[in-house]
């Protein structure tokens, strides 16, 4: 390619962006939303369904109670690692791959988990099924994020969090079924999860990020997939608007993740990295180890599934929530909002006894969280440039699982110390603080809902 046609194409970046920002609907198949929705689905399938085996198979293979957090917190050690390998290789590779890759760990690593006979074969097994969920969740949001124009990020990111969050709906629901009935009810779980390998047939019908391809210098590329959304968008009847410049992508070159520890990057890694380690105490704690406290505290095992289900069909509608409203508002707003919501809903929980009003606080809590997660990975993945976003991602939505990981093993410590009593109290306690404290992060992040995202993420 000669000095001249190389220029040329080079143009062609930032007009193809705009082009693709203007658009007004989702201008893919719906194809694109259900095939990554599946990989979702598993994916958040196998983040809790350890924990209503665990019950079960902490007896079977005689683990001490400091043991039950094993198969957690080593999993999370594994989404740590898988997110941050996965993630740069979805910047230097492309999007779908890492897609794929992350699918073939979590599925491979629910194999394992099936078969297991022993605590340090499964929490072997769970680290590399929490590598794949790592790398899945990081690049299927980035993935979706690129794809979108830029005044709908919002709500794509909700819709495809709402099959993550029917998936963790349906762990409840299996293992109301499963657990409690058969002796080989906690393996069958394991091996549900390992049916996401099957998503993986659709991936060469779908297209490749455009903002990713652009900072690859494959404008051809690039520019096949964004006409084909103005196609589609005519053909559903929809005027394309005046293209508003928006910034050039820069290539990207070397390692992707090293231009993000340079300003403004490095402030936003920091700054998002504290946000979700504190907010992942608490989650973790909650979906991790939720039954098992209930139980300890008095309550049967299906009255304690029966509460995380409610849990799961409030993390669904808060989701729905998160699709209709993720773009109305600033994001951050919003997210600071959920945040607080959270936080008294479990400081509820830690004093009220009253099995009705547990169930209702169950519920508005995690109507919260729905809503919350999906806006807190799209605001993470507006903060970075296109060529080290999953590298970004990783390095804050991945490694503030190190908070995740810590909440389980501080939880069943503080419990252990505390007895029973006071136990359930601290650590719901615990929970609500760490999210209110997280929320106060908030106002420090960018604004960047319906902005273009680009070389230097929105100011």
């Amino acid at each position: 390619m000669d000095a001249i046609t190389q220029h040329l194409d080079e143009r062609q970046g930032p007009e193809l962006a705009a082009r693709l920002d203007r658009l007004d609907i989702w201008p893919y198949t719906n194809a694109v939303i259900w095939v990554v929705g599946a990989g979702y689905f598993m994916s958040f399938f196998d983040i809790t369904n350890v924990a209503f085996g665990l019950p079960v198979f902490s007896k079977i293979f005689h683990m001490s109670a400091a043991e039950t957090a094993y198969p957690i917190s080593f999993s999370l050690f594994g989404y740590i690692l898988g997110s941050w390998l996965n993630g740069n290789l979805a910047d230097y590779a492309g999007r779908k791959l890492g897609i794929i890759m992350a699918t073939i760990f979590f599925s491979i690593g629910c194999v394992g988990c099936t078969l297991s006979n022993g605590l340090w074969t499964l929490v072997f097994w769970r680290f590399v099924t929490g590598m794949g969920i790592g790398a899945e969740i990081a690049i299927i949001s980035t993935y979706i994020g690129e794809l979108a124009p830029a005044s709908m990020r919002g709500r794509y990111t909700g819709l495809a969090n709402m099959f993550s969050f029917i998936g963790l709906a349906f762990v409840p629901i299996l293992a109301l079924w499963l657990v409690p009935n058969y002796v080989w009810g906690w393996r069958a779980m394991f091996a549900f999860g390992a049916l996401g390998i099957f998503t993986l047939l659709a991936f060469p019908f779908l297209p490749e990020s455009p903002r990713w391809l652009l900072t690859k210098g494959r404008y051809t590329q690039a520019r096949i997939i964004v006409e084909a959304a103005e196609a589609l968008a005519l053909a559903r009847g929809h005027q394309l608007a005046p293209v508003v410049p928006v910034v050039a992508e820069q290539h990207a070159e070397g390692l992707p993740m090293m231009e993000l520890f340079h300003p403004p990057f490095i402030n936003r890694l920091v700054l998002l990295f504290a946000m979700w380690f504190l907010f992942y105490v608490g989650e973790y704690i909650w979906l991790g180890l939720g039954p098992v406290f209930f139980v300890d505290h008095g309550y049967t095992l299906t009255h304690s599934i029966m509460f995380m289900l409610m849990s799961s069909l409030g993390l669904s509608l808060g989701a729905a929530l998160s699709a209709w409203l993720g773009d109305s508002f600033e994001r951050k707003r919003s997210i600071f909002t959920g945040m607080l919501v959270w936080a008294a809903g479990f400081a509820g929980i830690a004093f009220i006894a009253e099995t009705a009003v547990i169930y209702a606080l169950v519920f508005i809590v995690t109507i919260a969280l729905g809503f919350v997660i999906p806006l807190m990975y799209t605001l993470t993945n507006e903060s970075f440039p296109t060529g080290g976003r999953s590298s970004g991602v990783s390095l804050t939505d991945g490694l503030g699982h190190l908070g995740g990981a810590a909440g389980p093993i501080v939880a069943t410590s503080l419990y252990a110390a505390l007895g029973a009593a006071s136990g359930f109290p601290a650590v719901f306690l615990l929970v609500a603080v760490s999210g209110a404290i997280a929320a106060l992060l908030l106002p420090f992040t960018i604004s960047a809902t319906r902005r273009a995202i680009g070389v230097g993420g929105s100011k």
